[in-house]
């Protein structure tokens, strides 16, 4: 792993340059990337987002995270704004994953129906299919960690699909979800069961770094949506509170802070551009 993050640092300023892609793009926090966007898709990097199975594996010593305490409805109507699709993909990959730590096996089918909509929508109906139908296979067997995978391999043909439509925003904004969902889950399990070992888990101002940067630097009619850029605004923030001096220990009442901030993402994040 450490020799293909070394390969990355080394050949990926090369291609982008050859490409014509902005080399100063904010760098992925290295926990987060899948060794198979390393290993064969640095031509592409640009679409390279972090993974959210990858999110998930950061904050296991939290488990179990509070999902029944967190439950989210989920729209019966499908967002008309492509951008708006991604995010709430994003959220639903995450809420997979959550189904999965808490045992809830059973909503599975529900979750499956709801990716295929929004990845038929996103133009990628047929990758995520094959998806879903091994999600279902996985669930009645009881394969927790083959319905992780399917999770993850979700994610990454979805972002495979959109390279071909050369729409590397998406694949951020897919992330992006799988991130706030998790980051306020998260935040609410450290919050009821505080100490400043499992705060250090959440609190991970590279993360909050590498998502700002990232909203500041999507095409225009994105990043200038009112609810952007107040959540560029709020991860600026965010990173700065995560940041701990010398000496310093996480408290509760930061904590606390941070999990309503990352409540108050969630919603930023799920306001719809209707039109």
């Amino acid at each position: 792993m450490i020799r293909n993050f070394l390969v990355a640092g080394l050949l990926v300023p090369a291609l982008l340059a050859q490409d014509g892609i902005d080399s100063d793009a904010p760098a992925i926090p290295a926990d987060l990337l899948d060794d198979p966007h390393v290993r064969e898709e640095l031509a592409i990097n640009e679409f390279t987002a972090p993974s959210i199975a990858k999110i998930f594996d950061s904050l296991e010593s939290l488990a179990p995270l509070p999902i029944n305490e967190h439950t989210r409805d989920i729209p019966e109507r499908t967002p008309l704004n492509r951008a708006d699709l991604a995010v709430e993909l994003g959220f639903l990959i995450a809420d997979g994953f959550l189904i999965v730590q808490a045992g809830e096996l059973g909503k599975v089918e529900e979750l499956a129906s709801h990716l295929t909509r929004y990845g038929k929508a996103l133009g990628a109906g047929d990758r995520v299919n094959r998806h879903a139908a091994s999600l279902l296979e996985s669930a009645r067997d009881g394969k927790v960690d083959q319905l992780k995978k399917e999770l993850s391999a979700t994610q990454k043909d979805v972002e495979l699909e959109l390279v071909t439509l050369r729409d590397a925003d998406l694949a951020h904004l897919i992330s992006l979800g799988g991130w706030i969902r998790a980051l306020d889950v998260a935040s609410a399990a450290v919050v009821r069961q505080f100490s400043p070992e499992r705060a250090r888990e959440v609190m991970r101002e590279d993360i909050a770094d590498y998502y700002s940067s990232i909203i500041g630097s999507l095409e225009p009619r994105i990043a200038e949506r009112p609810n952007y850029v107040e959540m560029r605004d709020l991860l600026a923030g965010m990173r700065t509170e995560m940041v701990l001096g010398e000496g310093e220990e996480p408290t509760s009442e930061k904590m606390t802070e941070i999990h309503q901030q990352a409540t108050k993402l969630v919603e930023l994040a799920l306001q719809r551009e209707e039109h």
